[in-house]
Parts: C-alpha cells; structure tokens; sequence
C-alpha cells in the first residue's frame, strides 16, 4: 500500500538493525484517515471469505482491526494481555512472547465471543518474529473456529514470522513489507495489498 509506505518513509524511524519507531501515526498516537483507508483495503482482500470475526491482540492492533471489522461489518475481538476479575469462565488463552517488550504474556479472550461456527482475520499491526499471530491462531483453535488469514499493517519480511504462521496453513496479507533496514532507512519489498 503505497500510502502507508510513504508514511512509514515520511514519520518511521529505525532503531538499531531490526526496529521500527511508528508511533507518530499507528503504536502510540493514531491517524484515523490512515487507519481507515489500511482497514477498507485489508478488508477487500477478505471481503469474499465469509469473515464473522476480526481478532487482534492488544494495544496496537486495535486501531487497524476495527476499521477492517467496520468494512466487513463485523465484530472485532482483542485479546487482553492481562486477566482482570471480570474474566471469570470459559477463557482461552496462549502464551505470547514480546520481542520489543521482551516479555512473554498470557493472552486471553473470552469464549463466548468465539465459536465453531466464526471464520476469523486475524488483523495486526506487526509481523516479525509471529508470536502474536501464532498464539492468536491458538486461541482461535481452541475456540473450534477457523482462520481466513492473517492481515498486517507492516511486516518485517527479513524476520521468519510470516513462514511460522504460513507453516500452519495460515495465509498471510500485508500492507507494507519491509525488505530490510540500510543505514537507517527502510527498504521496501513488493506488498501483497
């Protein structure tokens, strides 16, 4: 996606040999027009799949899943990172581990908001090393559900998580695909979207 591509060249900024700052616009503060525009192109790529559900984790994934749930006109469930009282029957969970946090997580969503009967996205806002997709993938099977695909915002193609997740028969869509990072630059490889 072109539009995301330039901003990334515009307002990214590269830390160190495998990170990537976008909190101007995506991780920390949100540009909704961009938001929404990511949301109804990943969404054409799903449109035809019959999709009952759009799953993220949090934080950052909830901005693009949203609007990729309000093309679809369908609900979008995010997995919570932490348990709170409330969260009392019937959760499924997974461990996910965090390369930018550098913690591993126990992710949960209610089951009540998942069954056999849901084809799901999985949309989210970075694919690098897979362990957010891989554990959403799991908590999805637990729940009897099946999996469409999986939609990012920006992947990391110099990193193995898009052949973790396509080793589990899970297609994988993105919208920016970075080829690597060269003196504090991003280069680009060809997109799926």
């Amino acid at each position: 996606m072109q539009l995301l591509e330039q901003r990334i060249l515009q307002n990214g900024n590269v830390l160190g040999e495998n990170i990537l700052k976008v909190d101007s616009f995506l991780t920390h503060q949100v540009d909704y027009q961009l938001m929404k525009e990511m949301g109804k192109v990943l969404a054409d790529a799903y449109r035809d799949k019959g999709i009952t559900k759009v799953v993220t984790i949090e934080a950052s994934g909830i901005a693009p899943a949203i609007y990729v749930a309000e093309s679809l006109e369908v609900p979008m469930i995010f997995a919570k990172k932490h348990k709170n009282i409330t969260m009392t029957e019937g959760i499924l969970t997974a461990e996910v581990y965090s390369f930018t946090k550098q913690v591993t997580s126990t992710v949960s969503i209610a089951s009540k908001f998942l069954n056999e009967n849901d084809h799901v996205l999985i949309v989210d806002d970075f694919l690098a090393n897979g362990q957010a997709a891989k554990g959403l993938i799991e908590i999805i099977q637990q729940a009897g559900a099946s999996i469409a695909g999986v939609g990012i915002v920006i992947e990391k193609s110099f990193q193995d998580g898009r052949q973790l997740i396509e080793d589990l028969d899970v297609p994988v869509s993105s919208l920016a695909r970075i080829e690597k990072f060269e003196n504090g630059q991003v280069v680009f490889k060809e997109a799926d979207l």
